[in-house]
């Protein structure tokens, strides 16, 4: 048993009882994980990711010595922090310094595992939200539903499914963010016809796939061109990461930067207008906002920026 293990945890709550010294990150898994990868290796595009939970310098070494075990193991570093802006910029940087030549680096937003995105930050930051992890150098992993800004679901005893929350009661149960992807306002919000494993989401006649397609602010759609900008920009596919010191703490800016062009990315994590100038010699434009409604040029100098606003700039010198 773990001496240090909190006093008050529920009876049923044996794995934070437990010293995980023989069962988890033992140093012999690598020498499995290499031959797993080169097993995927004699197949074509193929990409090994791995649920790794632990801290930097031991999460660090799924990537392997030499590159030789996951291309990705997943970096679930951003879901445990508070929504500021100065967290997650040392945060990535943390990631970016520790990095090896070889590893590319991931990030996670949502899961399974945790409380909706919409439901932890709101759903106004949910855009910044969507900006940042498809903006950020690496792999970006979206839970489905986020970009609908779905919200948690409302579980009750009754409908409870989760193991979890079985034995730690209704508070922890991870079904508030399992419930059914919402694609219409039909029955069942057009997931099934008939009533799925878990309740809809009391707000899926307004929140859904079709509803959402047809408004061209809607997050879904800010969410499309998002993808569809970093599918076609080299700098947010292939280019290096530099962030940027403003005078405005709740703002994290960043440039990513290529030979073929780079682009600035401005987030407000705030829900108050902030002004910043951007030290970077050049002039810019606004390609995407979150809110889907302003384009031209901006001075660097004088960057303004609206409650729960980002911005994407093609800058040129």
């Amino acid at each position: 048993m773990n001496p240090s293990s909190d006093p008050d945890l529920p009876d049923l709550n044996t794995y934070w009882r437990l010293i995980h010294q023989y069962n988890e990150d033992l140093d012999e898994v690598h020498e499995i994980l290499r031959e797993f990868r080169e097993l995927a290796d004699q197949y074509m595009d193929r990409c090994l990711i791995g649920e790794v939970w632990y801290e930097l310098p031991r999460w660090i070494m799924y990537y392997g010595q030499n590159g030789d075990e996951l291309q990705l193991p997943f970096n679930f570093r951003l879901l445990d922090l508070p929504w500021d802006a100065a967290a997650f910029r040392r945060s990535v940087d943390e990631m970016e310094a520790a990095l090896p030549p070889f590893g590319w680096p991931n990030y996670v937003l949502g899961s399974h595992d945790v409380d909706r995105l919409a439901s932890r930050i709101g759903t106004s930051q949910a855009r910044i939200a969507a900006m940042l992890i498809l903006t950020l150098r690496g792999t970006p992993t979206l839970y489905y539903g986020d970009e609908l800004g779905m919200i948690n679901g409302m579980i009750t005893p009754e409908n409870m499914q989760d193991p979890q929350g079985f034995r730690l009661g209704l508070q922890k149960t991870r079904d508030t963010g399992r419930t059914p992807m919402q694609w219409n306002s039909e029955q069942f919000a057009g997931f099934s016809t008939v009533e799925p494993w878990l309740p809809v989401g009391a707000d899926y006649v307004r929140r859904n796939v079709v509803g959402q397609d047809e408004d061209p602010a809607s997050i879904l759609n800010l969410y499309r061109q998002l993808l569809w900008y970093r599918r076609n920009t080299p700098a947010l596919c292939k280019g290096t990461y530099q962030p940027l010191d403003v005078s405005h703490e709740g703002c994290f800016v960043y440039a990513r930067e290529h030979a073929e062009g780079s682009r600035l990315i401005a987030l407000n994590f705030t829900d108050q207008f902030c002004a910043i100038a951007v030290p970077y010699n050049a002039n810019a434009e606004i390609a995407i906002s979150t809110f889907l409604d302003r384009t031209g040029r901006v001075s660097l100098s004088n960057l303004s920026l609206r409650p729960h606003e980002g911005t994407i700039l093609e800058v040129n010198s």
